[in-house]
């Protein structure tokens, strides 16, 4: 059988992605509820969401679920509305701040307005526990939807460059609280990427895109903002994903929403190349070291290994293709299969062809005919890092 029941716990945005993803749930619509002028639209809500006249009650954002309860029960759904927000905010969820952010439940039958008081209740005890204040979520019958504007339709859909807004408390109802055991710096620089604790599409396409295919030797890890209680975070951690970059476990920069991979390597060159390094200044403004360069001596010898991106970690070159070209760059017949593009150059008079990472974008050289057919491949050794090839099987 289908049933409908309405929640409001803050922008209606992320509450429709979230039931949209739940087992069960067949509708969700954004729309506007709990308020007693008509026809409300979006503007309207947000010029009364300050409003102090007591003779006007403004609209919540809220999102109408139609499900099927012998797939999933309101119990479930319940528990899942009380889990993903902060219900003990007034008139508000995190930065949003008005009468159409309050916390709110309209029910369609009286077995929904019973599980919404018992799990109040039991929520209730779990959330003091916790040291949270009282819940001023609304539970009332459900009188009239009003549908949201075609554009606030699965708006997360439609932007997919955006974030998930992060107001859940971590407080769940079998284990009490989701984040006894916070995560320690590991010393150094190191990558946070801040999840939600839920379906967050940016996170997975984040995941997807970046993080799933990074191998760089700066460490990445995934944690919930409930984790991070032992690092000094300056950022406010009310969306995901967040992407933290930490030296000593403190927050040096950070970025919010999604980022590409182009807008990620850039911001990793800064953060650990640093914009006045050689590095830096090779990998995005196309420089070129100086011939017999120190790091170039360093690389020259090397034993049996193979050259990575000095940020993304891929692997670039091998060993066993290197040669002594005797101009003072590094030097190699080719480059991995699939691990650069090529693209032709005309900078400075000459007619060149520059060698790009494929993975991080970043310029590593220019590619040379040389002899009997052979090619060189010149490249800057301050960009690469040498991996021993015993050591590749770790990764």
């Amino acid at each position: 059988m289908i049933v409908e029941i309405v929640f409001a716990a803050g922008c209606f945005w992320g509450v429709e992605k979230y039931f949209e993803h739940v087992d069960g749930v067949v509708d969700v619509k954004s729309g506007y509820v709990g308020g007693n002028y008509p026809n409300p639209t979006y503007e309207e809500v947000l010029k009364h969401r300050k409003t102090k006249d007591g003779k006007i009650i403004n609209y919540t954002e809220a999102v109408k679920v139609k499900f099927d309860n012998s797939k999933v029960s309101a119990e479930e759904l319940i528990k899942d509305f009380w889990e993903l927000h902060d219900p003990t905010q007034l008139n508000r969820q995190g930065n949003d701040v008005g009468t159409n952010y309050r916390s709110a439940i309209y029910y369609t039958n009286e077995n929904q307005h019973k599980i919404a008081l018992e799990t109040e209740a039991e929520y209730q005890k779990l959330l003091s526990q916790n040291g949270y204040g009282k819940i001023v979520t609304e539970i009332k019958p459900l009188k009239k939807f009003y549908d949201a504007e075609d554009y606030h339709q699965d708006y997360l859909k439609k932007h997919p460059f955006g974030y998930c807004p992060n107001h859940s408390t971590g407080v769940k109802f079998k284990s009490g609280y989701v984040s006894k055991d916070m995560i320690a710096p590991l010393g150094g620089k190191e990558i946070i990427v801040v999840v939600a604790e839920g379906y967050c599409p940016y996170c997975e396409k984040f995941k997807a895109d970046v993080s799933s295919s990074y191998h760089g030797s700066v460490p990445l890890r995934n944690a919930t903002a409930r984790e991070l209680s032992k690092f000094n975070i300056k950022s406010e951690l009310y969306a995901t994903p967040t992407i933290l970059f930490i030296q000593d476990g403190k927050e040096v920069m950070s970025h919010l929403g999604y980022m590409d991979k182009e807008q990620f390597y850039k911001t990793l060159g800064d953060f650990k190349l640093g914009k006045n390094s050689e590095s830096y200044k090779v990998a995005f403004n196309k420089g070129t070291e100086n011939r017999f360069c120190r790091q170039y001596d360093i690389f020259k010898n090397t034993p049996d290994g193979v050259f990575v991106d000095k940020l993304s970690g891929e692997i670039l070159f091998d060993t066993r293709d290197r040669f002594n070209s005797g101009t003072g760059w590094l030097s190699f017949y080719k480059a991995v299969d699939d691990s650069v593009v090529e693209k032709v150059d005309n900078s400075y008079g000459m007619q060149r062809v520059e060698v790009i990472a494929k993975k991080s974008g970043i310029h590593l050289g220019h590619v040379f005919p040389y002899d009997n057919n052979k090619r060189r491949f010149c490249i800057n050794a301050t960009v690469l890092e040498f991996i021993p090839r015993e050591k590749l099987k770790n990764r």
